[in-house]
């Protein structure tokens, strides 16, 4: 975590409160993984923080103002993914490649944010504006990117020019964050990681570029 820390009431956090904070953080995260977001209480993060309630009310108004903070923090993270794609090309080899890139960067970024990523879901389909648009900050970096791959290659006559970048690309970010979601379903199918990766690469490539990926000697 960069920049000040403050306590709820404005006071400049020191180094020891910083940690305090940064260790409720992450107790809240591991019981998200085990418990209903809304089974969590203030008073069992503060004991599996080895802390106070007063303290976790010092950094945080309630367990809804802290799951929000690991929610920003997993959607800077989540930014991040448009490095994947942001002047890549997609060219031959080097697109399958950049295809296979992102479908891993995806959902290896699901699997360590599972938990507060569910919760994310949850508000934003419940209609909660402060989740809805975390969900977007998350989805909106990598579909800017992969609007502007497509309509580079139409530009260069590579794509047929009737494709709408914005669709295909929100289309495509939509599919990973969804089957990114439902990693452990696909298995209960039968489907292991290493059939899901190709097989959405697959669907990456073709919705970029219009191709089948070349084949790899």
């Amino acid at each position: 975590m960069t920049g000040q820390v403050r306590t709820v009431d404005g006071r400049v956090a020191g180094r020891r409160g910083q940690a305090t904070r940064t260790k409720l953080l992450a107790c809240l995260g591991e019981m998200l993984d085990s418990s209903p977001y809304r089974d969590v209480k203030v008073i069992d993060v503060a004991r599996r923080a080895g802390t106070s309630p007063a303290t976790f009310y010092q950094y945080f108004p309630d367990v809804e103002g802290a799951v929000l903070e690991l929610a920003e923090e997993t959607a800077r993270e989540g930014a991040g993914l448009t490095e994947l794609v942001a002047g890549r090309s997609w060219a031959g080899k080097s697109g399958a490649l950049a295809a296979e890139e992102l479908v891993d960067g995806f959902l290896g970024y699901w699997r360590r944010n599972d938990a507060i990523l569910r919760v994310v879901d949850l508000g934003a389909a419940e209609g909660d504006k402060r989740f809805y648009k975390l969900r977007m900050k998350i989805l909106n970096s990598v579909t800017r990117s992969l609007t502007q791959s497509i309509r580079e290659l139409q530009e260069k006559g590579k794509v047929d020019e009737t494709v709408h970048p914005a669709a295909v690309a929100g289309s495509l970010v939509v599919m990973l964050a969804g089957v990114a979601a439902h990693q452990k379903a696909f298995q209960t199918w039968g489907v292991k990681q290493a059939d899901l990766k190709p097989s959405l690469a697959l669907l990456v490539h073709l919705g970029v570029t219009g191709r089948k990926p070349p084949k790899q000697v």
